[in-house]
């Protein structure tokens, strides 16, 4: 027995070991040892203060307690029924000593240790160089320092009350305390002992007394976060009062050894118990609603204006570029000339919806895979910069069949994704599809050359041993191509990973992930590499525990390699004044809630958040990197002292990576939950609540929740020309839908200089008048659900309202897309794409219609162009451009626009491209046969330039249709392309 004993506790000790072992290994691979090495020294520094104080004052009090037993016992009848109790004791006397302590050391070390970000923020903290108003402290105070005071005259408290439990424990089992006795019920010794741990007990509660008052700075009440009227002349007064009474019931207590009674003590202890329940409560309470709520308005009035400044400047939301906004309802011919830039900008393509019609036309095979929430990016095309819908083609090993799942190939030959798509955010085939510009496999688009294998993402698996082939045999799946095998293999050849290049290292992970492979499969060898930890908000958070990340990664090609972008910020609760929010409700949309990709970013409450730090993972090799975003904020100085080394200066952001960087969704919601009410700077309308707002619900879901923001491209009133940005609306609290305020933050961080927008989260508010009657997005939504407007692209007998019931009649499934809003024309304008699908597992939604709303007009056709020619007469002053329906490119994404004025007729010239285009055209057919995408792929890029030089030669008038050979990643053939061509001449 005694030997299985001492092995498993040996097997207990060698895996605590290797898994120690590995996150050593771990961190060492990513470079980031130090970040392990000072939260661990941190947390066991922590733990053995813990441990030791509380085990030593709980051992001492058990030794001095039985030390000072009295040497015989009282005779009393009480004494002689414990005897029977102290024999039982007796042989476990000695073990319990240690044995107590010990474990009431290990559950207090163990909080402690928990304790550990509090602990490092209190030692590296810096001033904010602001003080509070009714203190007169600098912030730092209450963020880095009152935390740790509290927690430990918490930790203290805990700790004396259990060692005053033990001793009296102690003396009352060998008669050093009587508690029925009418004599003396305590021994002198025993008396000494209770007086001097009550004694500091209650000076601990003293100093407590005293923190509380500063504790007030971040009290929560319904009407704001901080010191109330109440407080500040009720409260704190009483506070100090207990804390002066608690020092003098110490005192009494101390007195107590030489007046050899607990009387006064006693007497000390009730006084201070019934002054703190009717001063610190009943008389607060009178105070309350005898003085302050009859005059609570004018009284409260600079509390509230406090609570005001100091939530508009933690938020970030202190300097809201605020314009009052008189929106027109009336629909005019030429409304929209003005804002001509912005149309061709509006962002059809729902990211949210299209997935399934990514992976439906771009997945290629049934193990790859799309996250149900695409990401929106801006990209440089043909020197213009586009609003983009992309993601990632990752590797779903649930897509595989069921009799290839084996451990060999769920981590050694499955063990990536492969190449980026993406699509124009504001373009839609003519059968409603992305018009996708960056596709396929192998990749094609105008992207560039990059690294398109995708070995850290959001749905990577647990864990990959790539690399270490032997001999030239590449034992990894790449991507199916024509050959006899049916697919391309691959060596990894990345420097991310832990190198399994030892015996111990293998055993270390076997024990880990308890796996006997690591140790017997051949495709584990010393030239292998393992990853793990292939999430890259979870990378991201292991090397910077003390960030709070932002719920949606995005992926972004970036100086050849695909990189993953992740938020991170730097919150606290202490903030004093500011209010207080639960950040997950705060961060919670319709997209959080149907979404397994977007996710709110956490729970708790905060009244202060920084965009404070940008974070890269590299999907290739899963390097990761911390980049400064706000290098005023306190909370990022503190913690970099902390955890030295570890965030790059801003001016290492390279440009490429500085043009894809964005306002956070995460950030912007937060902040536009604290509009709602802080839009509100004057403190008498804030207390009457009279314009608060909310955001409104997104009506084209089941489910009762709010509106995600939205990434657009647009025209503020006072900007001079369209920015991309993240906005919102704003409706009043009740039940009137309509729109009460629109907000705007402009959301480009910078451009491939490198430079940093100077105009990158300015927020702008438009503010409707109260009495407006512009109508909000629930509104807006009813209507296009019961519209009766018809379309001459549908014909003059549908009218929407037909075409949505008829759609979901016949066997299919219509989507409502995005419910965009801009401010355009002088107005507000609302677009709504529609999507179609079939009702069955493999359907995917198609944009089959575009809906328009401008004041109390409505509008519907096939594309944007014909929606606002409806809204606006035909003569909106501002065309859609490549916003409306857009004939298919080749896949190649190089498909080229004609020009304006064609040149003159160049016969021979023509002839040749019409024959180039014919063998581009038969080589394509052909290669699509055979299974070979790369031949395929260099026959569309000749047809493509056939095509161009076609456009180029041929005159004004008559046509040349051209059909370019279907994608073979799709299911259904592209459309045709017109390009203008010589009367007469034939087509291919």
């Amino acid at each position: 027995m005694p030997t299985i004993v001492i092995l498993v506790v040996l097997g207990f000790l060698v895996s605590i070991l290797a898994s120690l072992w590995t996150e050593v290994l771990w961190f060492d691979s990513v470079g980031y040892e130090g970040v392990f090495v000072t939260e661990l020294t941190t947390k066991i520094l922590l733990f053995v203060v813990g441990f030791v104080l509380t085990a030593g004052v709980v051992a001492s009090s058990l030794v001095i307690g039985y030390r000072t037993r009295p040497i015989y016992a009282p005779v009393t009848p009480q004494q002689q029924n414990l005897d029977q109790y102290r024999e039982a004791i007796e042989p476990l006397r000695r073990a319990a000593m240690f044995a107590i302590p010990g474990l009431l050391g290990l559950l207090a070390g163990t909080g402690a240790a928990g304790q550990w970000e509090t602990y490092l923020l209190w030692r590296n903290g810096v001033p904010f160089g602001s003080k509070d108003a009714q203190f007169h402290l600098d912030l730092s105070f209450f963020v880095f320092t009152l935390p740790w005071i509290q927690f430990v005259l918490g930790f203290l408290t805990m700790v004396l009350v259990m060692a005053t439990l033990a001793a009296a424990f102690t003396h009352y089992v060998y008669g050093g305390l009587q508690i029925q006795a009418r004599a003396e019920r305590t021994s002198r010794a025993a008396r000494t002992h209770l007086a001097i741990l009550v004694a500091v007990l209650v000076l601990i509660r003293a100093a407590t007394y005293w923190f509380d008052r500063y504790a007030l700075a971040t009290k929560d009440s319904p009407l704001l976060t901080g010191i109330r009227y109440t407080d500040a002349h009720a409260v704190l007064p009483t506070k100090a009062i207990l804390a002066v009474a608690a020092l003098m019931t110490v005192g009494l207590f101390i007195a107590s050894i030489w007046t050899r009674s607990w009387r006064l003590p006693i007497v000390g202890v009730a006084l201070l118990v019934i002054t703190s329940i009717v001063v610190g409560s009943i008389y607060p309470a009178v105070y309350q609603r005898f003085k302050v709520r009859p005059s609570e308005k004018s009284l409260e009035q600079p509390y509230i204006d406090r609570n005001i400044k100091a939530t508009r400047a933690a938020y970030g939301i202190a300097n809201v570029d605020t314009q009052n906004y008189t929106a027109t309802t009336e629909a005019t011919s030429g409304q929209l000339r003005n804002d001509a830039e912005t149309i061709p900008g509006i962002r059809l393509v729902d990211p949210i919806v299209v997935s399934p019609t990514f992976k439906q036309l771009q997945s290629v095979k049934s193990y790859y895979a799309f996250p149900d929430a695409l990401d929106v990016d801006r990209y440089n095309i043909n020197g213009k910069v586009k609003d983009t819908v992309v993601a990632v083609r990752e590797l779903d090993l649930n897509g595989l069949p069921q009799n290839q799942r084996n451990w060999l190939n769920d981590h050694t030959v499955y063990t990536h994704g492969f190449g980026v798509v993406a699509a124009y955010g504001n373009q839609r085939g003519a059968d409603g599809q992305p018009v996708f510009y960056e596709q396929n496999i192998p990749q094609m688009g105008p992207l560039g050359e990059f690294e398109p294998r995708i070995y850290f993402g959001e749905q990577a698996s647990t864990y990959s041993i790539v690399g270490g082939a032997a001999g030239s045999r590449a034992r990894e799946f790449d991507y199916p191509d024509s050959s006899i095998a049916g697919q391309k293999n691959n060596t990894y050849t990345g420097k991310g990973g832990v190198p399994l290049s030892s015996f111990l290292r293998k055993s270390a992970y076997a024990l880990k992930y308890r796996e006997l492979n690591f140790l017997l499969s051949d495709a584990v060898n010393d030239k292998s590499r393992l990853l793990d930890h292939r999430s890259p908000t979870e990378r991201v958070q292991r090397v910077a525990p003390w960030l709070t990340l932002d719920g949606n990664p995005y992926p972004a090609v970036v100086d050849g390699r695909v990189q993953w972008i992740v938020d991170g910020y730097t919150t606290t609760a202490d903030y004093p004044y500011s209010r207080l929010t639960e950040i997950d409700s705060a961060t919670s949309d319709s997209t959080t809630a149907t979404s397994q990709s977007v996710r709110p970013i956490g729970t708790g409450q905060v009244n202060y958040i920084r965009n404070s730090v940008k974070a890269t993972v590299d999907a290739y090799d899963g390097s990761v990197k911390l980049y400064s975003w706000d290098d005023k904020d306190p909370l990022l100085k503190a913690w970099s002292k902390a955890f030295k080394n570890t965030v790059l200066p801003m001016s290492a952001i390279s440009g490429s990576l500085m043009s894809h960087l964005r306002y956070p969704e995460d950030l912007f919601k937060v902040q536009r939950t604290m509009l709602t009410r802080y839009h509100v700077t004057d403190a008498d309308s804030f207390y009457g609540a009279g314009d608060f707002w909310q955001v409104p619900e997104d009506s084209a879901q089941e489910a009762n929740v709010v509106q995600p923001p939205y990434y657009l491209t647009l025209k503020m009133p006072d900007q001079s020309g369209p920015r991309f940005s993240l906005t919102t609306t704003f409706k009043p609290i009740g039940d009137r839908q309509v729109l009460s305020g629109f907000l705007a933050v402009d959301a480009d961080a910078g451009s491939t200089t490198g430079q940093r927008s100077s105009d990158y989260g300015t927020l702008r508010l438009l503010t409707l008048p109260k009495d407006s009657q512009v109508r909000g997005p629930g509104q807006v939504q009813n209507d296009i659900s019961s519209s009766n407007l018809t379309s001459p692209a549908f014909g003059p007998s549908l009218t929407l309202s037909q075409f949505l019931n008829n759609a979901r009649q016949q066997g299919s499934r219509v989507t409502l897309g995005n419910l965009l809003t801009l401010p355009v024309g002088g107005g507000l304008l609302y677009v709504q794409p529609i999507y179609v699908s079939a009702n069955s597992a493999s359907a995917y939604p198609l944009s089959r219609a575009t809906v328009v709303a401008f004041g109390d007009k409505l509008a519907w056709s096939d594309t944007l162009d014909g929606a606002l020619d409806g809204l606006f007469g035909g003569n909106s002053g501002a065309s859609a451009g490549d916003s409306g329906t857009t004939p298919t490119t080749p896949p190649t994404g190089t498909g080229t626009t004609p020009p304006t004025t064609p040149a003159p007729a160049d016969a021979k010239a023509l002839a040749k491209a019409l024959a180039d285009i014919q063998a581009a055209y038969a080589a394509g057919q052909k290669a699509l046969k055979a299974g070979d995408f790369a031949a395929y792929g260099a026959a569309q890029k000749q047809l493509a330039d056939a095509i161009a030089r076609a456009v180029a030669a041929a005159p004004k008038g008559g046509s040349v249709t051209v059909t370019p050979t279907p994608s073979p990643s799709t299911t259904t053939p592209s459309p045709s392309t017109t390009t203008p061509a010589p009367s007469g001449t034939s087509t291919p």
